[in-house]
């Protein structure tokens, strides 16, 4: 199955997508938390699934209520004997689940898809080694043994590599009889997410305090049932913001301004590349409007890189985006994917360690897109398409399952030219 897409005009006004991201946290902390947690309208893609199958492995227990999923969990324990985690495709699965799994007293095997299996865990496996736990791994990669329990103590870790391994530490953290207290090595990329993790602990009834190097999270606390109502999803809305500004207008409902989704940076991004953006509630418009060049710094909100990029070849000079090496070790080498579709496309590009170059405004023409199975990938590469001449033939649609199930059927509502075939 390919998508082609062709030119379009965007208007209407479309709800964002659960958070992927705070789904992930809502399904673990639940199943973490003594009694009965109900999430209210989560996410549920691939990734978020994989997730809520490995807390049903783990012990926890599962139950759908129309478009809610209710978890009794607090009593969590190492699968039955030759059960694997299979986490898929999910990142945040596997390394966030990897830190629950050294506080559980026995053995929890993990495995992947072979594109989770190439990212990097050396890390945070060594980080579980340094607090006592016994790790086995060919190569720093899954599929992995971890062997527990941990008690907590004293670690160490680099912060610029993803923060999703910091995220698996204190989520982990209060399961031990011990304080456990984090030192990070370098300075933290992606902090934004990490204050996601602790924002969602606290409502479960967990303290974290920040240190002059890291985060202390204290023995003796345990997590507490609590409802949760999934917002909308930044990451994924910021596809739909790039489709009006390029080539209409779009109104985007569900979104809290409160929200500490990292990437609602992108609505100043927008306004710093000269769009027209209006805020009303939970509600923001974007229109089509002439774009500037700018200069982004991407090291928070890496996820953005691709529509970003996106943006950048129809603005008016020279921008770079950088501070974002680590999106190398992501579902794809998203610096390289990136670059590699819009160069087909005609845009003038150049791919840095951190980043790329771009000079706009390009006229785009529609090409063979390669996606790697990137969900972020296949969703760039649309709303390139909708600009493009001609028609751009997208390899694998249906990875953008993975965090947008419905983004094909919300473009389609808004106007735009797919078809799947």
């Amino acid at each position: 199955m390919k998508l082609i897409v062709s030119r379009s005009i965007i208007s209407g006004q479309i709800c964002a997508p659960p958070s992927k991201s705070h789904t992930h946290r809502a399904f673990l902390l639940a199943a973490l938390s003594k009694g009965k947690s109900i999430i209210s309208s989560p996410l549920l893609g691939e990734d978020t699934c994989a997730t809520l199958d490995a807390v049903k492995e783990l012990g926890a227990k599962v139950s759908i209520d129309g478009n809610r999923i209710i978890i009794i969990g607090g009593d969590l324990h190492v699968p039955i004997s030759g059960t694997q985690i299979n986490c898929k495709n999910s990142g945040t699965s596997i390394r966030m689940l990897a830190g629950i799994a050294s506080r559980l007293n026995g053995s929890t095997r993990f495995t992947g898809d072979s594109s989770l299996c190439s990212r990097p865990m050396r890390p945070l496996l060594d980080a579980l080694s340094e607090l006592g736990a016994d790790v086995l791994s060919d190569n720093g990669c899954a599929p992995f043994t971890i062997f527990g329990p941990v008690e907590g103590g004293s670690v160490h870790i680099r912060g610029d590599v993803s923060s999703q391994f910091i995220s698996a530490l204190l989520i982990s953290a209060p399961l031990g009889i011990a304080d456990t207290t984090i030192h990070l090595t370098t300075p933290l990329t992606s902090k934004p997410y990490v204050d996601m993790t602790i924002s969602a602990m606290k409502k479960h009834g967990i303290s974290v305090e920040t240190t002059a190097d890291g985060y202390l999270v204290r023995s003796g606390q345990t997590y507490q049932q609590a409802d949760i109502l999934v917002g909308g999803d930044y990451s994924s809305a910021a596809f739909l913001f790039a489709a009006g500004v390029l080539t209409g207008d779009i109104t985007v409902s569900g979104l809290d301004l409160n929200d500490p989704q990292g990437d609602q940076a992108i609505l100043s991004i927008l306004e710093t590349f000269g769009a027209d953006v209006s805020r009303k509630g939970s509600m923001i418009t974007i229109k089509k409007a002439p774009m500037t060049s700018a200069n982004i710094n991407l090291a928070d909100v890496p996820d953005l890189f691709p529509i970003i990029a996106v943006l950048a070849s129809q603005a008016n000079g020279t921008s770079r985006l950088y501070g974002a090496a680590h999106l190398r070790f992501k579902e794809s080498d998203r610096i390289m994917s990136t670059v590699q579709f819009l160069r087909a496309m005609g845009a003038d590009i150049l791919e840095m360690d951190d980043g790329c170059i771009v000079t706009g405004p390009a006229e785009l023409s529609g090409v063979n897109v390669t996606t790697y199975g990137d969900h972020r990938i296949m969703m760039a590469a649309t709303i390139a398409g909708l600009l493009a001449k001609g028609k751009t033939i997208i390899d694998d649609p249906g990875c953008c399952g993975v965090s947008y199930p419905d983004f094909i059927r919300d473009m389609q509502k808004l106007g735009a030219n797919l078809r799947e075939e």
